[in-house]
């Protein structure tokens, strides 16, 4: 169930990130989360779209150094301590967080969140033997 999160080198200047959320707009890709990184020459968009392969050709095409890498996304519920015992979980398993970040969907009573972090299969395993609900590709539709 690991989600493929895309990674696109953008260069730091205006109007890049919206020559790049055009592309997609333009040919019916919908974003569902994005995370920048960015350097004052460079910068990384990182997405997670609805059609992950569909979107990196595309971006391919239009001459975007495009990485696709798994990533876990998993519902956290809303309340107190909930991103703690999963930071503890991936901590007290050897899982080194690289990154992370959140989106939101149409439920009121979780958020969600995008994690890279070392081995992530396994990182991935391990979270839900500990009954965390993690979520695939087609669930990011009903979120």
């Amino acid at each position: 169930m690991t989600v493929k999160q895309l990674s696109i080198f953008l260069e730091n200047k205006p109007e890049t990130l919206a020559t790049l959320t055009d592309i997609l707009a333009k040919n019916k890709i919908n974003m569902r989360a994005l995370m920048l990184a960015d350097t004052s020459d460079f910068g990384i968009a990182r997405i997670i779209t609805d059609e992950p392969e569909q979107a990196a050709e595309i971006l391919r095409k239009e001459d975007y150094v495009v990485n696709v890498t798994g990533v876990i996304a998993i519902e956290i519920p809303d309340e107190s301590g909930s991103l703690n015992k999963i930071l503890k979980i991936l901590g007290e398993n050897g899982r080194n967080l690289e990154y992370m970040y959140g989106f939101t969907g149409k439920k009121t009573n979780s958020a969600c969140m995008i994690i890279r972090c070392t081995d992530v299969p396994k990182a991935e395993e391990i979270l839900i033997k500990q009954g965390i609900n993690t979520i695939g590709h087609a669930d990011l539709k009903d979120l």
